[in-house]
């Protein structure tokens, strides 16, 4: 591996000498390849172009009418071309209005353009294997641009997608740095979990969306494969979600699919960037809970009601600790601040035939919590395109490479029920900094920062690589080839030193080690041949796939070292115990095509297929055939509508059917599989074979309709969606006598998601150098398990109830306050003096009933604001509501109106206990929270050329700084758990500077 990389760097470092050497050769070129040849009696004529704010626009297209040349702008906006005195330019850029202007013998002219709301619709969005534009394109396809990506402080670039696509649900994976959120698409699809995630593409190279294991605390939610990914470096992110976008990826996009694309040099002149930003990061909530004297009150009235003297055993915080001593221990474990600190540099050049970007970037973040923990991440890029003389070969590389240190505690101050201890429990350290081991063990407890000394190191590094080479065999007829490759490595380190245990113990020095690896390389050749015959427009496209996946896994632990300066040195432990290995390949293979038809840029047709060939399914089950038809009408390109609805700038009506796969299962289910053993024991049995399952398959259903009005002004999306996803693939559950506890199989299960997603577009106000524009995104989803045959044979049958949704919960009937105890009481439904599943007859969905996001965009001259609201309306969980703990129980008990009375006894602790699985914990968790903020201002063209400089702009941002909400855990986001630690709240100040 370490040769791999080093053959890695030589072959970057190669690449970036090529780029400088074509940089050069570029600086020393003429202008001439850019502007018009020199005729007779022309002059030049110089200038700008801006827009109205005064901002410089690069790459617009400048031509002399009748003539047939022309030049674009460079970064600055400047332009030079050869013109007569009587000739008129004509001035386009997408997302402006055309303009001519009649040159009049002046050879200096300043350009201003007009924004085009219209035009947007033209702007080319990324669909995988082809392009297409909002205004053609038959399927859903959702997209995030630069500008929202970059202004956010975040780990990995799917964060920073939060609140602002339609159909797309975030949670966040928790308040330390690396940890991975989970993002579905349109709902949960499949019974598994692993079979769930969507596609991640990253410039052509398909990246593994499933977490990386952790052997820390990060195995909550695991490590995101996307860390390593520079977010400044992202020129858009796509998510393809219906079957006419996805349905070309065949199994491959059953929960829809995630296009990243990265940056490419500009074509017109060099640049240099460099951007900067610090600030800190903060817990945004806390729970109201008691002080020491309102706990020690109701802990003694407890003991009252119950008839019971305190003692040692029983009551150690009120004979044992100090009556006098408080602690804050929300603030004692989250009141930290992460410091958070990101730099980015980047240089593009290029020509119309060779452009290329250069890019790294450093990124460090703190934690909340007590220690000095932190993250780090390092990355470099880069993209060169080129593009022959005769427009006929074309070139696109590019290389991202990153790797990063995630320093975090092992063990110990990272669990979030330490803020509920008694405000009067000992303290944690002695004055040795030692950790207190005898005033906690006086009360026969352990000390809650017990492995606080623990570390892990986890240090990955992820190389993605894309080639595509295209060369136009004649006209409208191209032949091309995308190789990609991505190596993903990780390896981990924890260190468990014996001071971070009770000495009483005699523990030893332990180190466990954890290292993975994921390689893979893609090629897919294709033909494209794209013909118009006067109004008939057709596109074909036919590919095919080729991949293999290697991953591999070891892991180990490290016993009995002689000091703790020598833990993760394996020749000073005494042993290596449970030492694991494995090794797994995949493989994949498809053919793929597509047909798209266009009469008259109004009727659409968007034909998708795909077949195929993966190595998890058994010989017979191989092979599978996905496809889907999508279709478009633009009606206002109706003369009808023309005439007669004047205020209709735009309307398309637009429908999907389609099937896609799901692989998403382990390696070599369909064999017998075993493990080796140490010694001469030989080989055990590990699973069954089972050769006759096959493939999951989802099939979606599609209808949209998309509205302009007033110029496109206003614009509005409706879509209706629904999915089916049946033929289940679960590890089915085993008698433990057969010695398994389950095989691979399909189960006889459909899943439904249905839903409506609804987006929203205006531009408010355009006028007097300000700007305002408004985007709204709401999603109603809804997700049923429709059909299970024999469900409540099976062993799903305390999981799933048919006609419900999957997350959903089975809770007991609670019937209030016991009127004679006064303590909580839940329903005995079969009357058998037990609780059991049987009693369990509410059924608690637990998903979003909606959401969304709202997002405002205000410019006034060379000022910027964004801001973004995200909303969601769900019910989440409040478990801690024990009277001595939670303040907001303590004047409902008074009253006596929902919460039992005070109660330290077996009786009191047991109906706590049963009525925690009943509804009575479940609260209104919805909430409206200020996601992101951010206020730029860019300095005069004044100041900028008296220091030189193409840009300067000056920014603030924030995240997740205000929310509001009912509901009182820690984060409604992650409302699963009331001590669920999720967002947290960041402000970050920067500076951009464009030489």
């Amino acid at each position: 591996m370490k040769n791999f990389y080093k053959r890695g760097m030589l072959i970057i470092m190669f690449l970036l000498a090529m780029a400088l050497l074509v940089m050069l050769a570029m600086g020393q070129a003429k202008a001439a390849s850019l502007s018009t040849p020199s005729l007779f009696y022309q002059q030049p004529i110089t200038g700008t172009v801006t827009d109205i704010n005064g901002k410089y626009l690069p790459g617009v297209t400048l031509l002399v009418k009748n003539k047939q040349y022309g030049t674009n702008t460079d970064l600055l906006g400047n332009y030079s071309i050869n013109a007569n005195a009587q000739d008129t330019l004509v001035v386009t850029s997408i997302g402006f209005k055309d303009v001519e202007i009649m040159i009049n013998g002046r050879s200096t002219i300043n350009i201003v353009l007009e924004e085009d709301i219209s035009s947007l619709k033209e702007v080319e969005i990324n669909a995988g294997y082809y392009t297409t534009t909002q205004r053609e394109r038959t399927g859903n396809i959702s997209r995030v641009k630069a500008e929202e990506i970059e202004n956010q402080p975040v780990v990995s670039p799917i964060q920073a997608l939060q609140g602002r696509m339609a159909g797309v649900e975030i949670v966040s994976g928790g308040a330390n740095p690396g940890m991975a959120s989970t993002i579905k698409i349109r709902g949960t699809n499949s019974l598994r979990q692993d079979g769930n995630y969507p596609l991640y593409i990253i410039d052509g190279v398909p990246i593994s969306s499933v977490p990386v294991e952790s052997n820390s605390l990060l195995s909550t939610s695991g490590i995101d494969p996307l860390n390593n990914l520079n977010p400044a470096n992202i020129e858009s992110i796509e998510v393809l979600k219906d079957a006419d976008a996805t349905a070309i990826y065949g199994s491959r996009g059953s929960n829809g699919v995630v296009l990243i694309t990265t940056k490419s040099g500009y074509k017109y002149g060099t640049g240099l960037e460099a951007r900067i930003y610090t600030g800190v990061s903060t817990v945004p909530g806390r729970m109201d809970l008691l002080n020491t004297e309102e706990y020690l009150q109701v802990r003694r009235e407890a003991f009252q009601n119950d008839g019971v003297e305190p003692d040692v055993n029983n009551a150690y915080d009120l004979v044992l600790w100090n009556q006098d001593r408080y602690t804050d221990w929300q603030e004692y474990l989250l009141g930290g601040k992460s410091e958070v600190t990101n730099a980015n540099l980047s240089f593009t050049g290029g020509d119309e035939n060779t452009s290329f970007r250069l890019g790294g970037s450093y990124f460090t973040q703190g934690t909340v919590y007590p220690g000095d923990y932190d993250y780090r991440k390092w990355t470099g890029d880069i993209a060169l395109n080129h593009l022959s003389k005769n427009n006929k070969f074309r070139l696109n590389l590019k290389i991202n490479y990153g790797t990063d240190r995630n320093n975090l505690v092992g063990n110990g101050n990272l669990d979030p029920s330490i803020i509920l201890l008694p405000p009067n429990a000992p303290a944690i350290f002695n004055e040795d900094t030692t950790l207190n081991w005898e005033e906690w063990g006086a009360a026969g407890l352990t000390n809650p920062f017990e492995g606080f000394f623990n570390t892990t190191s986890t240090h990955t590094k992820n190389l993605t690589s894309n080639v595509l080479l295209s060369y136009e065999i004649f006209n409208g007829f191209k032949l091309k080839s995308s190789l990609g490759y991505a190596d993903y490595q990780s390896n981990e380190l924890w260190k468990l030193p014996a001071r971070s245990y009770n000495p009483s113990s005699n523990p030893e020095n332990n180190s466990f080690h954890l290292s993975t690896g994921r390689r893979s390389w893609i090629i897919e050749p294709q033909l494209t041949y794209d013909k118009k015959f006067e109004k008939f427009h057709t596109e074909f496209l036919l590919g095919g796939t080729f991949q293999t996946n290697n991953s591999t896994l070891s892991s180990f632990q490290g016993s009995a070292y002689a000091s703790e300066a020598l833990i993760g040195n394996l020749s000073s432990a005494e042993s290596i115990l449970n030492a694991k290995s494995s090794e797994t390949e995949y493989k994949y293979a498809a053919i793929f095509s597509r047909i798209g038809l266009n009469w008259d840029k109004k009727y659409f047709l968007n034909f998708t297929a795909r077949r195929d060939g993966s190595s998890r399914f058994g010989p017979n089950n191989r092979f599978a055939n996905f496809g889907a038809i999508g279709a478009a009408w633009i009606i206002s390109e109706e003369e009808f509508i023309k005439n007669n609805l004047s205020i209709l700038s735009f309307a398309k009506l637009r429908g999907s059917y389609g099937s896609t796969g799901n692989d998403q299962i382990g390696d070599y289910g369909y064999l017998d599989s075993y493990q080796a053993t140490r010694g001469i024991n030989g080989l055990y049995p590990t699973s069954l074979a089972n050769p006759d399952y096959s493939w999951e398959v989802n099939r979606k259903l599609e209808a949209a309709l998309q509205l302009g009005f007033f110029n496109d002004r206003v614009n509005l999306g409706l879509s209706w969606y629904r999915n089916r996803s049946s033929n289940q693939l679960v590890g089915y559950s085993l008698p433990y006598i057969t010695g398994f506890t389950s095989v691979q199989a399909n189960l006889p299960a459909t899943v439904e998601n249905k839903g409506l997603e609804i987006e929203l577009t205006t531009l408010n106000l355009d006028k007097n150098n300000f700007s305002w524009r408004s985007n709204l995104n709401v999603t109603v989803p809804k997700n049923k398990l429709i059909d299970y045959p024999e469900l409540e044979q099976s062993s799903y049958s305390n999981t799933y109830r048919e006609g419900y949704p999957l997350n959903i919960a089975l809770l007991y009937d609670y019937n209030g306050l016991d009127p004679e105890t006064a303590l909580y009481t839940v329903k005995d439904i079969n009357n058998d003096d037990k609780l059991d599943f049987k009693d369990r007859v509410i059924i608690k969905d637990l998903n979003r009933q909606f959401f969304g996001g709202i997002s405002n965009h205000l410019s006034y001259r060379n000022f910027n604001l964004q801001f973004l609201f995200q909303f969601i309306k769900q019910e989440g969980i409040q478990t801690n509501f024990q009277a001595g703990i939670n303040k907001n129980v303590l004047s409902s008990v008074l009253d006596n109106d929902r919460y039992q009375r005070y109660s330290a006894s077996f009786l009191g602790g047991k109906s706590y206990r049963n009525v925690l699985e009943s509804s009575f914990p479940y609260e209104d968790a919805s909430f409206l929270r200020l996601k992101t903020l951010s206020l730029s201002y860019d300095l005069s063209s004044k100041i900028l050329d008296r220091v030189n400089l193409k840009k300067a702009q000056l920014f603030l941002h924030g995240q997740n700084l205000w929310t509001i909400t009912p509901y009182t855990g820690l984060d409604p986001e992650s409302a699963t758990s009331d001590l669920l630690l999720g967002n947290l709240r960041s402000i970050t100040a920067g500076l951009q500077l464009n030489l």
